[in-house]
């Protein structure tokens, strides 16, 4: 990721499930869409779903996945619809809310601000997630890179 004048007009993405590059929603989502990418670092809580899918929540602990950035924010109509997020209903009715957070290289230093979809702790509990407490999920077993 370049940090020479970043634009205005760019829209940074923390992903740290699907929509990492190689995963399943990759190809349809971001592919020939991205800009520029970066592994990352952001603090929340992570759970593996039964349904094949991570959910991060608020937290402490180290998520490890990437910050995605493409040249315009409409990228995120696409992924709204991904993520069942509509900003016109309440948190609760949503599988998973976008918000922006900090995101941070993997020397922690800052990189900025970036958007990602996080589930409420009462969503995780309903869908009986797991707790994936080294901060990393993966489709593909044993397919963690060296962060």
């Amino acid at each position: 990721m370049t940090e020479n004048h970043p634009s205005p007009d760019q829209c940074h993405v923390f992903v740290y499930g699907t929509l990492k590059p190689n995963e399943s929603n990759y190809d349809q989502y971001c592919a020939g869409k991205v800009i520029a990418q970066q592994q990352a670092i952001a603090y929340g809580e992570l759970f593996a779903l039964p349904m094949g899918y991570p959910a991060m929540t608020i937290g402490n602990m180290q998520i490890y996945g990437y910050v995605l950035t493409f040249p315009d924010d409409i990228i995120l109509e696409a992924m709204d619809g991904l993520e069942d997020y509509q900003s016109d209903r309440a948190t609760s009715e949503n599988l998973y809310n976008r918000q922006k957070i900090e995101t941070f290289d993997l020397a922690g230093s800052f990189l900025g601000l970036a958007w990602a979809y996080l589930m409420t702790k009462e969503q995780v509990i309903k869908f009986a997630g797991s707790a994936q407490t080294d901060g990393w999920w993966s489709s593909f077993s044993g397919d963690r890179p060296k962060f």
